[in-house]
């Protein structure tokens, strides 16, 4: 079983000051075998973390967290940037087109743009969705995208949406794949995949963000 972290922002999302260096750092202390930087509309995070985890221990798939007409959604597999403020199914052929999976991040989280809240799922083609983000642990927004996995089979992942590096791997996957992009890729699809971790501490997150308003008044 494969250890994955699939939702990571790096300093190249606008509400993150995390270098790539220490994410990896962290993936590396928390046994992480799979990591994706999933920066807001840009793979600029996954352009770098590639470079950086050739020929090493921890395998890289590029990914996206794309801002559609209703929410966000993540291009896992997309090395290209797709446009903002397309429509959900125009955002989700786009991530097809260029050979990824559409995983819907935080899917029912209102007030972070979670895509299930305004949208009906069956009219998507939805390749997975979170049913663990560290943000929402013990909340509604996790229980109900559990239910929905299981009552309609859609493979479930866990995920920290790490925006800052200590949060990395406090939510994960185990993938029941080889170590390479393919296989996992099929494996999330035959549902072969589980969602596993802790809540992020809401006192580290309070002193991120804390930290993060004290260091914007000061650049």
């Amino acid at each position: 079983m494969l250890k994955m972290d699939s939702h990571i922002h790096s300093e190249y999302s606008p509400d993150s000051n995390s270098k790539i260096d220490y994410i990896l750092d962290v993936a590396r202390k928390r046994n992480i075998d799979v990591i994706a930087i999933s920066d807001h509309n840009t793979v600029d995070g996954t352009s770098e973390v590639l470079r950086k985890t050739r020929n090493t221990d921890i395998l890289a798939i590029p990914s996206i967290e794309i801002s559609s007409t209703e929410g966000h959604i993540l291009g896992f597999g997309c090395e290209e940037n797709i446009p903002r403020d397309l429509t959900p199914e125009d955002t989700i052929d786009r991530i097809h087109d260029l050979g990824g999976l559409a995983i819907i991040p935080h899917p029912y989280c209102f007030y972070r743009h979670g895509l299930l809240h305004k949208t009906d799922y069956k009219k998507l083609k939805i390749d997975a969705i979170e049913t663990k983000n560290a943000r929402f642990i013990a909340g509604y927004c996790n229980n109900k995208a559990k239910k929905l996995s299981q009552k309609e089979n859609i493979p479930s992942l866990g995920a920290s949406d790490a925006h800052y590096w200590e949060f990395v791997g406090d939510c994960y996957s185990l993938v029941d794949a080889e170590k390479d992009i393919d296989s996992i890729f099929k494996a999330i699809v035959k549902n072969n995949v589980e969602a596993h971790g802790k809540g992020t501490s809401n006192m580290l997150l309070s002193k991120y963000l804390f930290e993060r308003n004290v260091l914007k008044k000061f650049d």
